[in-house]
């Protein structure tokens, strides 16, 4: 794949049904889970993203057996014991869920265990997941940042923990932790995503959740033994998100998507973005093992209106924010969103990122380190040439910058193309079968 990407075509209106591939935060934990029972365990649609198969890679490594045949993956874990000697080395590349959760997994290994990760992973901060694990008795070399060593321990005592980042990765690595400690953990846990409380339910572990309006308190005790797994894995919110924003963005467009993971804790976007004024819909909704899943609707509207976005819709489009700019670009009016420093937290300073493209769109924006003000501008033309690069393989700034540069106009030269392999590898073909005219 060519590493540049010129876009020089803005979109024609369109009128498509599409499937995106698995969600990435349950083709993750399903691997991560898989890798624990000794039974086989069956998955569809699994997303093959450089983050999933660095997922099946490392759980290879620790003994576990990974079959693929066409859109199918099994795997037979090796148990609840790493058995293998010596040292192991653990590359995340650049999964921050993989990075982070793994470690939560490994507690229990009498193994000295080092994780690596790319360029980008090594800057990101560890020290959420580093202070939980301590408790539990596991040992650092580190106070933060990767390349780290982690000593674990054969018993992991229970813990009580306070989570306040809202950090769906940190919250998972403690859950898989307290799978193997000797008594019964409590983490008061800050809102964030939840499918791995809903697979845990599924497989019958014994968890309790009390949920309240900002914090969630859940109790899990240590087992020995978990069932095996077979998973239809449904279509990635995050992924969806970018056609969404492509069709609210266009002249009289509309997208039916197919079959897409609605759980509550990932619709964030979809609350924001209806809260704008765009018109979307869930249809054929249904349950599937504790998820919600439904095609989505989504049809170009008349005006977009401005926001002052509540914070407590962030947790649930932490992912989404750079697309949902691109839409603030074009309300009628100022919108303001505000403590997003967990944005800065990502693959790169998302934050930064987002006024970097917005500013180079012709937007006027007002910054601070965890908050901005889009001054948007609905008759928004570009007509100059914008270059992106130099943001750390950010697949997310890389996407955000395609659907800026269709919906907009303008010559856009889009560094790293290859970037997409890290959640989304089929995002370019998708968006040449609009219209059936190759964009990009």
């Amino acid at each position: 794949m060519e590493k540049i990407l010129n876009v020089k075509k803005k979109i024609k209106p369109f009128n498509k049904t599409i499937f995106v591939e698995g969600d990435k935060s349950l083709s993750i934990r399903w691997v991560l889970i898989s890798s624990l029972s000794k039974k086989k365990s069956i998955a569809y649609n699994l997303l093959k993203s450089e983050d999933v198969i660095n997922s099946i890679n490392c759980i290879k490594s620790l003994g576990s057996k990974v079959k693929f045949n066409k859109n199918k993956c099994e795997i037979i874990g090796n148990g609840f014991h790493v058995k293998k000697k010596g040292k192991i080395l653990i590359n995340a590349g650049n999964s921050g869920t993989l990075g982070r959760i793994i470690l939560g997994l490994l507690i229990n290994s009498k193994n000295k265990i080092k994780l690596i990760g790319d360029k980008s992973l090594s800057k990101r901060d560890f020290s959420r997941v580093i202070k939980p694990l301590k408790k539990f008795g596991a040992k650092f070399d580190t106070k933060k940042n990767l390349p780290l060593t982690m000593w674990g321990l054969e018993n992991p005592k229970p813990i009580k923990y306070l989570e306040t980042k809202g950090s769906a990765q940190c919250k998972t690595s403690i859950m898989f932790a307290a799978l193997k400690s000797t008594g019964t953990t409590e983490i008061k846990a800050k809102k964030s995503r939840n499918h791995t409380e809903l697979l845990f339910k599924y497989l019958n572990i014994p968890i309790k959740i009390k949920e309240s309006k900002k914090f969630d308190i859940i109790k899990l005790k240590g087992i020995n033994k978990i069932n095996s797994l077979n998973y239809q894995i449904p279509g990635d919110i995050s992924s969806c998100a970018f056609f969404l924003v492509l069709t609210i963005l266009s002249d009289n467009s509309q997208l039916l998507i197919k079959n897409v993971n609605i759980n509550s804790s990932r619709i964030g976007v979809i609350r924001i973005l209806k809260r704008m004024g765009a018109i979307i819909k869930f249809r054929n909704q249904k349950k599937y093992k504790g998820e919600k899943i439904a095609d989505i609707k989504v049809k170009s509207p008349k005006t977009i209106k401005p926001i002052n976005c509540p914070s407590k819709l962030n947790s649930g489009a932490i992912d989404e924010f750079l697309i949902i700019f691109l839409v603030a670009a074009k309300a009628n009016g100022v919108s303001y969103f505000k403590d997003l420093s967990e944005l800065n937290q990502k693959e790169s300073p998302r934050l930064k990122w987002g006024e970097y493209i917005l500013n180079n769109m012709g937007v006027k924006t007002i910054t601070t380190k965890d908050s901005i003000k889009i001054f948007g501008n609905p008759n928004l033309k570009i007509n100059n040439k914008i270059i992106i690069k130099n943001y750390l393989k950010d697949h997310r700034v890389f996407m955000a910058s395609v659907i800026a540069a269709l919906s907009f106009g303008g010559k856009w030269i889009i560094h790293d193309k290859h970037s997409i392999k890290t959640s989304f590898p089929n995002f370019l073909k998708i968006i040449n079968k609009f219209n059936n005219i190759k964009y990009v």
